[in-house]
């Protein structure tokens, strides 16, 4: 029996939800899924405009080769969710309130069951506050009218920043809050661009975008420094 890849993709920006003429990513996380036509299983848990971002979603995916559900937890569809879950190829989380969507999901314990996911293969994807979660820490606009560290589920060591190049404070920010030792070192990713994680590590990264990237961000010293990471445009294929 092949031994199962633990598997994270973690968009700065993009998707069906940023780039709906664009299905780069999306296919491309449908294709590290662990059997074709993939179940693709939506979490809208960020935002409070659940229908139409859910809506969306099936638009984009009935498209796809892919088998689209979605996770409300207002009107859950069984009460064993870890069940649910477990049955899923891909998890895909939305954008929106990442602060929020964490205190939800600690609420109905799915920290704990996306954990034992990823250990059992279903491949974990999102981007913005859906690329966040799955980090030791993160770079969040939860709280209106600033950027600040947030505390998350820790599947993977270090630091995510989202909207890299698409919003101008991110960069700033986060060089001040690494430099400052408030936020561990970690990576950023530009609107189109993901890293994809294999068996808890940085495997490579990819991008809908000719020029979006992923960064290495650390400390060196007294300096912030940052590394772009060689990241492979999907549109070049």
């Amino acid at each position: 029996m092949a031994t199962l890849r633990r598997q994270i993709v973690a968009m700065g920006g993009g998707g069906f939800s940023m780039e709906p003429d664009n299905p780069l990513l999306d296919r491309y996380v449908i294709k590290q899924a662990r059997r074709e036509n993939p179940s693709v299983c939506f979490f809208p848990h960020a935002t409070d405009d659940s229908v139409r971002y859910v809506f969306n979603f099936y638009k984009a995916f009935t498209r796809l080769d892919a088998r689209p559900t979605y996770l409300s937890l207002f009107t859950p569809p069984t009460a064993d969710l870890e069940s649910f879950i477990m049955d899923q190829d891909v998890i895909y989380v939305g954008g929106g309130n990442t602060k929020s969507m964490l205190a939800l999901w600690r609420e109905w314990q799915l920290d704990a069951i996306l954990k034992k996911a990823y250990h059992n293969g279903t491949v974990l994807t999102g981007l913005s506050a859906g690329a966040n979660c799955w980090f030791q820490e993160c770079s969040t606009d939860s709280i209106p009218g600033r950027i600040g560290v947030l505390p998350c589920l820790g599947i993977v060591e270090g630091s995510f920043c989202p909207h890299y190049d698409g919003e101008p404070n991110r960069r700033p920010t986060l060089h001040r809050m690494i430099g400052e030792g408030r936020m561990i070192p970690g990576f950023a990713a530009d609107d189109g661009a993901a890293a994809h994680f294999i068996d808890d590590k940085l495997s490579h990264a990819v991008s809908s975008r000719p020029l979006a990237k992923v960064y290495r961000v650390f400390r060196s010293g007294n300096q912030v420094q940052e590394t772009a990471v060689e990241t492979q445009f999907l549109g070049a294929q």
